[in-house]
């Protein structure tokens, strides 16, 4: 029996091995000159990218063990306990719209934005597991997407905020690239689409406090308290950001992944104030408190920001953490409340106009 145990454990082993060499999800390594152009930035330090001030997240292995358990066997309140319906959008109101600026929510931290006759993706994730592998995951709560990536018009640029699986999606390249005319992301992060057959000529990559126009636009890659990876091997070997989106007109601020730090503060003074800020909310314990923000962080992240109204993301679409699935709207309202800081909460998929907020949202969740 043991001799068998030995074997089927030996077999599961090569597997996982020939899994993460061989699957193209894990995405791309950088070359040695590729990382010799790292070194040049004030974020990496002994081949590794790093946060201000060197913070990181260490677990101990009581701490790692008691994350896997709360994976492992989840609280019932964690996903919905139905399917979570969208609004749906009609492609050629995307393809046609010329209008101010609007935006639209597809859960989680994928956004479609339309601005300054341009259409940029965020974070673009509309795969149904945020894992390498479907087995290696839960499900998104909704069983559709407000549309779908074959639907979408002409994207201008995507945004990618970090490597992680649940912000940059193989499936979801794969079916975008061709219609992609640009994509902006963190140093590092190029080599994953590079290895998945985009084109190098279509990839600009940035430092913090970097910046790139296109057209009237301008993107500024700014700090983020988080970290990156996508294998055994690769932490850190990226970097992380938050972005602004800037027109002539208007300021809008997506955190992406961060703890909360004194880097909104400063983004805030350096950029602010913000129309719109876009910010993470959810996935938080108490195990990774410095890469996660807690609800009640994510106000005070908009107050730092000097953002005239902010919108929770990071929820609503998958479970990454052991908190319920409405426990992060639900806290980040009340503090909101408390702290009398313009809040909204649309329904994905729901048409977010910049210059119309006051009728955007609803409690949806609270079926």
């Amino acid at each position: 029996m043991l001799i068998w145990l030995g074997i089927v454990l030996g077999v599961l082993v090569i597997i996982g091995i020939l899994f993460v060499n061989l699957s193209p999800e894990f995405g791309g390594k950088a070359t040695k000159e590729q990382q010799a152009e790292y070194t040049k930035s004030k974020n990496y330090k002994d081949g590794k990218f790093i946060n201000i001030g060197n913070v990181t997240m260490e677990m101990s292995g009581g701490d790692a063990w008691k994350a896997m358990k709360g994976m492992l066997s989840p609280r019932a309140d964690s996903k919905p306990s139905k399917n979570i319906e969208v609004e749906k959008i009609d492609s050629l109101a995307l393809v046609n719209y010329k209008d101010k600026t609007r935006l639209v929510w597809f859960g989680h931290s994928t956004f479609l934005v339309q601005m300054s006759n341009k259409n940029v993706l965020i974070d673009p994730m509309f795969g149904d597991v945020p894992a390498p592998h479907p087995l290696l995951g839960v499900k998104r709560f909704g069983k559709e997407l407000p549309i779908t990536i074959k639907k979408l018009p002409q994207i201008d640029a995507v945004l990618i905020s970090h490597d992680h699986y649940d912000h940059l999606d193989y499936g979801s390249i794969q079916q975008l690239k061709d219609k992609v005319k640009a994509f902006y992301v963190p140093l590092g992060v190029g080599v994953h689409l590079e290895a998945w057959g985009v084109e190098r000529t279509r990839i600009t990559e940035l430092d913090w406090w970097e910046e790139a126009s296109l057209g009237d636009l301008t993107f500024r890659a700014t700090p983020a308290q988080h970290f990156s990876g996508r294998g055994f091997s690769d932490r850190a070997k990226t970097l992380w950001c938050s972005w602004i989106l800037q027109s002539s007109t208007e300021n809008i601020f997506f955190s992406g992944d961060s703890g909360y730090a004194e880097h909104f503060k400063e983004i805030g003074a350096k950029y602010g104030p913000f129309d719109f800020a876009m910010l993470e909310c959810g996935q938080y314990n108490k195990l990774w408190p410095v890469v996660h923000m807690f609800p009640e962080e994510t106000v005070l992240a908009g107050a730092d920001l000097k953002a005239k109204t902010i919108m929770p993301i990071h929820w609503g679409a998958f479970k990454l953490a052991h908190h319920s699935w409405t426990d992060p709207v639900e806290r980040v309202i009340k503090k909101a409340n408390e702290l009398e800081v313009d809040l909204i909460t649309p329904v994905i998929g729901e048409s977010i106009e910049l210059n119309n907020l006051e009728k955007v949202g609803s409690n949806w969740w609270a079926y």
